[in-house]
């Protein structure tokens, strides 16, 4: 990534372009781990899906080129010519060229004759239509400008290639693409190429200054990280209730259950109606147990496992409730705490219990080596942080009664994680079934340090020193590096992660460690800027793995980014 006048340059196999509300995007990523050599328009409606495959040409043959993404504009170019790609809206895109041809044909394969991509000329104007049943949408194009050579499969069936050669003379070519469903009036385009770029480069400024306001040069990664969240927005479709900010708009396009939290603390400061809606998405799926799903996407809810309940931690970084929500976010919230208090607690114990991993979001950390349904603290202790927040958002609503049960109910679970699980110098965990305990040498062991100032001095700072050993150059190892367990590249079990960081440091923080608090914030940032915003880091390299273009990443150095300009105030 650079950063130039117009903004930072990067890497489309890193990023994908795309436009805030918009289901798609371009990148080459075409699946899980998967890159193709084109790069192409990948649906994220009904799943990911490859929907067209962009081919420049050299007169008949594929043109090598240099492919080059800032927010608003996708470029390819090479000597002889140039193709730019902006976005009108978000569901519209334009392309022009120079010097180069496009080819634009359907990238998924045919399935049967009566699914896959269809082909055909609009017989109202002669546009070109594409149907594609992965997505269940259209894709037209309009000629704005130059002429289409060619016309490649039209109302075939089988195993043809379906698509159009658009080309033009000496002054170019232009061309519209657009997503909708059964039918649209005419594209008229009443816009000049140039007022398009221009309109999608105020579109990404404004949001960039509402979220990164206080963004100078010892923030680098700033615009970037804004420009993430700003193009992994989607509307409000399907089972995404609200306008939401997907993980990725490469394949991890879902809205997790903790995930979101952490990019509704990235907006809260400037764009706060968009952070409570990133806040209350899942909970608009809050099932009849009081759990949240898993995940929610457009297309797919899932309530086979849950996630960790940090809500209650997270409204302590989110700007007051709005008042008219204030009542009902404290019925959902309540319903979400008593789901983990009734359903997962065994018979006579105080300490709720996971049933998986993925439960915890540490899908699997050797926390869950020896079991799976496991009592642990860190479960506990954001209980803790969630009946403090019900206690006072009870008082707020001058519910003093049940404000003072939520109060005794929170000293109750810190008191038991205290009394049931601290051993010497440690958190264990604990079978749900039986009395089993075992330590690990997981990252996960030590997230009670979430508590803070509710820890007695001697735990806090039993854990800060722990905590210490997981810190590599780049950040917080999720497995001890020295750990027979420990892998490069295994998930949960070694490599850097955003939430843990962010979690961690706010309770080393709020317990008074903030040297290393600080260390940890400034080492994660470094991490973010010398190597993106990907899913997670390998811990000694700082190598970015799995999905390169992940929110909460972004959202986590927005975070700590924003709160290290406050403390240190003018720039060093």
């Amino acid at each position: 990534m650079t950063v130039a006048a117009a903004g930072p340059v990067f890497s489309v196999r890193e990023i994908p372009f795309s436009f805030r509300g918009s289901w798609f995007g371009f990148s080459p990523v075409v699946g899980e781990n998967t890159y193709a050599q084109d790069v192409h328009l990948v649906s994220h409606q009904n799943g990911m899906h490859p929907v067209l495959r962009l081919v420049p040409l050299l007169g008949n043959d594929p043109a090598e080129s240099v492919v080059t993404a800032t927010p608003h504009r996708l470029t390819w170019s090479r000597d002889s010519g140039r193709i730019d790609l902006a976005y009108e809206t978000a569901d519209t895109v334009r392309l022009r060229g120079r010097g180069l041809a496009l080819r634009l044909v359907a990238a998924d394969p045919v399935l049967t004759p009566f699914s896959g991509p269809y082909f055909f000329e609009d017989p109202r104007d002669g546009s070109p239509v594409f149907t594609v049943y992965q997505t269940g949408r259209r894709y037209r194009v309009t000629l704005l400008r130059g002429r289409i050579a060619e016309h490649l499969g039209v109302q075939e069936l089988g195993t043809a290639e379906r698509g159009v050669v658009v080309t033009g003379d000496e002054t170019g070519w232009e061309v519209a693409v657009e997503e909708y469903e059964s039918a649209r009036p005419p594209y008229t385009g009443e816009r000049t190429f140039d007022q398009v770029v221009a309109a999608a480069r105020r579109d990404f400024d404004e949001f960039r200054d509402a979220v990164a306001p206080w963004r100078d040069d010892r923030t680098p990664a700033a615009e970037l990280a804004a420009y993430v969240l700003w193009s992994a927005t989607v509307r409000a479709a399907g089972f995404v209730t609200r306008t939401a900010v997907l993980m990725s708009k490469h394949w991890m396009d879902k809205v997790w259950s903790w995930d979101h939290c952490f990019n509704a603390i990235a907006l809260a400061g400037g764009l706060p109606a968009l952070a409570w809606d990133q806040f209350r998405l899942p909970f608009d799926h809050q099932d009849a147990a009081g759990a949240l799903p898993d995940s929610v996407t457009h297309s797919e809810i899932l309530y086979n496992f849950v996630k960790p309940p940090i809500h209650g931690w997270v409204l302590r970084h989110l700007p007051a409730v709005p008042p008219q929500e204030l009542a009902e976010t404290y019925r959902l919230l309540e319903r979400w705490t008593a789901f983990w208090l009734a359903a997962r607690r065994a018979p006579g114990r105080e300490i709720p219990h996971y049933q998986h991993g993925n439960d915890s979001g540490w899908d699997n950390a050797t926390t869950f080596t020896p079991e799976r349904v496991v009592e642990s603290a860190d479960l506990a202790s954001f209980l803790v942080l969630q009946m403090r927040a019900l206690s006072r958002m009870a008082g707020e609503l001058a519910l003093t009664g049940e404000a003072d049960r939520w109060s005794r109910a929170a000293d109750r679970m810190r008191d038991a994680t205290l009394a049931e699980l601290w051993r010497d110098d440690r958190f264990v965990a604990r079978s749900a079934s039986s009395e089993r305990e075992w330590s690990s040498s997981s990252l996960l062991d030590l997230m009670p340090i979430v508590l803070g100032e509710e820890l007695p001095e001697a735990v806090h700072v039993t854990l800060a020193a722990k905590i210490k050993t997981h810190l590599t150059e780049y950040g917080l190892a999720t497995e001890l590096p020295t750990s027979p367990h420990y892998r490069d590249d295994g998930y949960w079990r070694g490599p850097i992660w955003a939430p843990s960081t962010v979690l961690i440091e706010d309770g080393l923080r709020r317990a008074g460690h903030t040297v290393l608090a600080d260390e940890i914030s400034a080492r994660f940032r470094a991490l973010c800027e010398k190597s993106g915003f990907a899913e997670n880091f390998d811990a000694l390299t700082g190598s970015g793995l799995r999905d390169r273009a992940y929110t909460w990443t972004a959202s986590a150095y927005l975070i700590l980014a924003a709160a290290h300009t406050r403390r240190t105030g003018v720039q060093e």
